[in-house]
């Protein structure tokens, strides 16, 4: 017995298209298909009956530019120390559920500058010292946990020296030391206890 829901014909054949490798279709024939072309106005700014996109900027200027330009690396930074700035800091939920602390930190001299490192500190018991310690070398003292919401804007933009250790499949990030007088073009040349990581 043949299920009706199931079409058994074959699809006329047609020559593939690789603008359209799913083959031919018409606009609306599922419900999540765009509208045909010319159901928006030229005037909007939006693709014309053609299919060419109108009121778009002249982008020629960046053709010899587009063809030398290096696609930025989507590897992690490898393990070791690197001055950073934190760029952005948040107040999260982990996937088991426990308050977070997600760090996004910028790279900021050397060969990976402007390259990212995150950090994910879950908040539970056993980690709170280490979580304080970290706020600490941020030059933030809290006198209630609770309070930390009100105080993360302070711990954006400083400068700090971090520490990457990778082992299996997990990574850590030390937060060694807080950096005075350093910018975003790096380390402004007073003496160093530790070696540079580069």
């Amino acid at each position: 017995m043949t299920d009706p829901s199931i079409s058994t014909s074959e699809p006329p054949h047609t020559a593939f298209d690789p603008a359209n490798p799913g083959g031919p279709t018409q606009p609306g024939e599922h419900p999540s298909d765009p509208p045909a072309f010319d159901a928006v106005p030229d005037d909007a700014g939006a693709f014309a009956a053609d299919g060419e996109h109108t009121g778009v900027s002249d982008l020629s200027a960046f053709d010899d530019e587009y063809e030398d330009a290096q696609v930025p690396s989507r590897d992690e930074v490898p393990d070791g120390k690197y001055q950073v700035r934190v760029h952005r800091v948040e107040l999260s939920t982990s996937q088991a559920g426990d308050p977070m602390l997600k760090w996004d930190l910028v790279v900021i001299s050397g060969q990976h500058a402007g390259r990212h490192i995150f950090k994910n500190a879950v908040i539970t018991h056993k980690s709170l010292p280490f979580v304080k310690g970290d706020l600490h070398t941020l030059g933030v003292q809290l006198p209630r946990f609770s309070e930390l919401p009100n105080h993360l804007d302070a711990l954006l933009d400083q400068t700090l020296e971090v520490t990457k250790r990778t082992k299996g499949e997990y990574t850590n990030v030390y937060f060694n030391r807080r950096l005075e007088g350093l910018g975003a073009a790096g380390y402004d040349g007073l003496p160093s206890d530790e070696p540079a990581p580069f």
